[in-house]
């Protein structure tokens, strides 16, 4: 396994030689459950960024926030960052604000083909509005929370993609089927 340092290779080899699909994209569009689809289906490991979080702090992102805020929890979503993207053959679903940080823009640029599932602010809210784990969602106006979020962070998913998928009605083994043929397109380029 190759650390994190090596991956500042100009010439990308890492990206592909990794194996890694790395999930990017607001809360509620999907990554989780289309990181398991994929994974299950390519043979590849799932880490879901949060869980690792929670796991290392043994408390709930909510926890987090109401604790060290919002600024606590990006520096502790930028370290596990740090660490998992030094690994080999996996499905890594990101948390919404992951691309937030340049440095971690740049890890996950570097260390796997980077899909951005995007959806419209209507179908994240209709996902999101009855989640209280959202700590970011528990406002007076939690679908301008969403819009404000969307166009502060859909130039970043932009930016840090190499694929953009639309999370829209489909089904998840319709969306995961397209997404395959989309990352082996990419791989041959």
């Amino acid at each position: 396994m190759q650390s994190a340092q090596d991956n500042s290779r100009p010439d990308g080899r890492r990206k592909l030689q990794s194996g890694n699909l790395i999930l990017v994209g607001m809360m509620g569009s999907g990554k989780t459950t289309m990181g398991r689809a994929l994974a299950r289906h390519l043979g590849k490991v799932f880490v879901d960024s949060d869980e690792e979080i929670q796991k290392r702090t043994g408390v709930t992102i909510p926890h987090i926030f109401d604790i060290e805020g919002e600024a606590g929890f990006r520096q502790r979503e930028a370290a596990a960052i740090r660490d998992l993207v030094g690994r080999d053959h996996m499905v890594l679903a990101t948390g919404g604000g992951a691309v937030l940080g340049e440095q971690s823009r740049e890890l996950l640029q570097q260390n796997g083909i980077v899909i951005y599932l995007k959806a419209s602010v209507h179908d994240l809210w209709q996902r999101t509005r009855r989640d209280r784990n959202r700590p970011l969602l528990q406002t007076a106006d939690p679908y301008a929370k969403l819009t404000e979020l969307y166009q502060q962070r859909d130039p970043l998913y932009q930016q840090v993609a190499d694929i953009v998928m639309q999370s829209g009605k489909q089904s998840v083994h319709s969306l995961m089927l397209h997404l395959v043929a989309e990352i082996d397109a990419f791989g041959k380029k």
